[in-house]
Formats: structure tokens, C-alpha cells, sequence
């Protein structure tokens, strides 16, 4: 299945349906008087965040959504059926935007949650509505209310718990497939990923959490450069970054690596530049002992963070690495539920 995390679609809540004019017609009854009902309510259009889905594939083939018009009013006083609500439904992380792409209408980052953003127009008033002591015979009805309509942009944001970030062939890719059952494309020849990949990290039955792995950035990518930074978005909503960096690169050539994503990140906003951030010296499998230690203390010195050292291929200090990233996501998650907490109102 192709990813997909933008697209541009148009929706049209239904019109209400029409009041009538009709009057009571019976044997023997001169004056039935006026009996036409009101019309039924159009279709709402909801959308829906699901588990199910993780891409916005779909509506590049769908692109238009309309809801049904509401029935006609009757004789009786019958009142017209009111049209079904239409719900589409989304991946978990969908952002609704209007269609200036900068006025969020809704963030639907809870699986079931839901937003009503098109309501269905009222159905017109039949002429039994408008008998009054003065006018006991009215002909007069309301067409219905018309619905809203309007384009939005969908944009998506993957649920993560930790993003990976890095230069191309940094060895994210490698370091995905090594701790979970993902399979991001890895060669033997330089390449970078194209599309996101998310990967399950189970340490523990209690234990585990979901890494992002992002298209490499390259320096100038929040100018257009490369694939450009828009698929940061899928890791704004994580709880720490793991920056991974080629170690078999030159001391000078390490500490510009870091540097080069550092900028971006701070260029792109969207906070990613204040959340926390495990650097990681990768491929020292391929060091001699005295290169790993000239490396770290130049990367130690640049970033004022402590280096951790791994090396995915050979599997050392994987384990390590994972529960440091493990100790991060579950100090965010307690945070978060004492944050829900306070914010849930006592019943």
C-alpha cells in the first residue's frame, strides 16, 4: 500500500427537504384545514478516526463526499425522513485544515474520536406551520435549508512514541528492522528512505512502544532541498528523538552531521527542537576503538549531551539504547495521564 499523508478533498453536508402545501381532504369534513408537514434535515458529514487505517491513500481515488438532501414533507403532517449521516473515516493523527491550509479544524489523535464539520440544513416549514387564528388557510411552505460545503485539506500525523532523525544512510532504516518487525528497504549501496515507516518495540509484555522512521534530512531541507522537512510532521507528536549519526564519517564530518539536522529541526518549528534528544554514534562496528572515543568526545563537546554508541548490524548496545528510549516514553506517558487527570473534570 502506498503512503500517503496529504490530500485535498470536498464535502457537502445534505440540503433540508422542502415543506408542503397540502389540506385535509375527507367525506363529510368541509374545513379540514391546512396538514402539509415540514421537510427532513440533510445529512451531516462527520469524520472519524479509526485504528485501522494508516495512510490517506484512499482519498486520492475518492475526492468529493456529499450527504443526501432530506425527504419532502407530506400530507398528515408528515414530517419528510431525515438523511443519513455521512461518516468518513480517517487514520488515528488526521488533522482537518481549511482550505488556506493553516486554520486547523480538528486534530483527530484518539481512535473514535470524532468532529462534525458539516451540519445538514434544516427542513422548510409546511403550511401547517403557519395557521393562525387570522389565517386558517395558508399556502404557504418553506423550501429547506441548505447544507454547507467546502474544501479541506487532510494531513497526517503518525502516532509515535520516539522518531528517528538523521542524515541519509545514518542507518535508521537498519536500526528499525533490527527492533521490530518492520522491513523498511536496506541496501548494500547508498539510498534514503522515501516514505515513513513505523515500527512495533516490544521489551517486555508490559513493556513497548512505536518508532518512526522518517525520510534522511539533508542540509537546506526546510528550503525544498532533497524531500524537503514535511514528513517531520510524524514525529512532532513523539516523546523523545533518537538522532542517529554515521560514525564511519570523519571527527569534523560527525559533529557536522549533528549540526546540519540540529538546524533543520530548529527551522521547522513545531517544537521539535525543545524535545529530548538521545544522540546516537552509529556503525561502530566498522571503528577501532580509539575512532569511536575521538568521535564521541568531538560530539560531546558540540551538543553538551552525553554520546551513546551502537551499532545495528552487529547488535551492540542495542538493548541499551532501547531502554534508555523506554525510560523517556514511559516518564512522557505518566505525564500525560497526570496531565488528562487534572484536566478531567470530577463527577
Amino acid at each position: 500500500m502506498k503512503f500517503l499523508d496529504q490530500a485535498k478533498i470536498y464535502v457537502k453536508s445534505g440540503d433540508g427537504g422542502d415543506g408542503v402545501v397540502a389540506f385535509r381532504r375527507e367525506k363529510y369534513i368541509e374545513f379540514g384545514g391546512p396538514d402539509g408537514g415540514n421537510g427532513g434535515r440533510g445529512g451531516d458529514i462527520i469524520f472519524e478516526a479509526v485504528d485501522n487505517l494508516n495512510t490517506l491513500i484512499d482519498f486520492r481515488y475518492t475526492q468529493h463526499f456529499r450527504a443526501r438532501k432530506g425527504g419532502n414533507g407530506a400530507g398528515s403532517d408528515r414530517t419528510g425522513a431525515a438523511a443519513e449521516t455521512v461518516v468518513i473515516k480517517v487514520p488515528i493523527g488526521t488533522q482537518i485544515f481549511d482550505e488556506d491550509r493553516e486554520t486547523m479544524l480538528g486534530d483527530l489523535d484518539v481512535a473514535g474520536k470524532r468532529l462534525l464539520l458539516c451540519r445538514g440544513g434544516d427542513g422548510g416549514r409546511g403550511n401547517a406551520h403557519f395557521k393562525t387564528s387570522t389565517n386558517r388557510a395558508p399556502r404557504r411552505a418553506d423550501k429547506g435549508w441548505p447544507g454547507e460545503e467546502r474544501w479541506v485539506w487532510l494531513r497526517l500525523k503518525l502516532i509515535a512514541d520516539v522518531g528517528l532523525v538523521g542524515l541519509p544512510n545514518a542507518g535508521k532504516s537498519t536500526f528499525l528492522s533490527t527492533v521490530s518487525a518492520a522491513r523498511p528497504k536496506i541496501a548494500d549501496y547508498p539510498f534514503t528512505t522515501l516514505h515513513p515507516q513505523l515500527g512495533v518495540v516490544r521489551l517486555s509484555v508490559t513493556e513497548e512502544f512505536v518508532i518512526a522512521d522518517i525520510p534522511g534530512l539533508i542540509e537546506g531541507a526546510h528550503e525544498g532541498s532533497g524531500l524537503g522537512d514535511r514528513f517531520l510532521g510524524h514525529v512532532e507528536r513523539c516523546a523523545v528523538l533518537l538522532h542517529l549519526i554515521d560514525g564511519t564519517a570523519e571527527t569534523e564530518g560527525v559533529v557536522d552531521a549533528w549540526r546540519t539536522i540540529r538546524h533543520e529541526l530548529r527551522e521547522y518549528g513545531g517544537g521539535l527542537a525543545d524535545k529530548p534528544e538521545i544522540i546516537v554514534l552509529n556503525k561502530i562496528d566498522a571503528l577501532l576503538p580509539e575512532e569511536i572515543e575521538e568521535r564521541v568526545t568531538a560530539l560531546e563537546q558540540a551538543s553538551g549531551h552525553k554520546i551513546m554508541t551502537m551499532s545495528s548490524v552487529a547488535h551492540m548496545h542495542v538493548d541499551t539504547v532501547l531502554r534508555r528510549l523506554q525510560d523517556y516514553v514511559t516518564r512522557d506517558r505518566a505525564e500525560k495521564a497526570e496531565q488528562h487527570k487534572a484536566e478531567t473534570p470530577e463527577t
